[in-house]
């Protein structure tokens, strides 16, 4: 029998520190936003 698993969830403000943003990763790749900082990238 397969053994049952034990996920972790977070709630609340436990959470918060696994939020994330998502950037397009063309902006850190391609060499037309290389002088670009990352700050403004981001």
């Amino acid at each position: 029998m397969p053994e049952t698993l034990n996920l972790n969830y977070y709630y609340g403000n436990e959470a918060d520190q696994y939020s994330f943003y998502r950037i397009p990763k063309i902006l850190l790749t391609d060499r037309r936003y290389k002088g670009v900082s990352l700050e403004v990238k981001v």
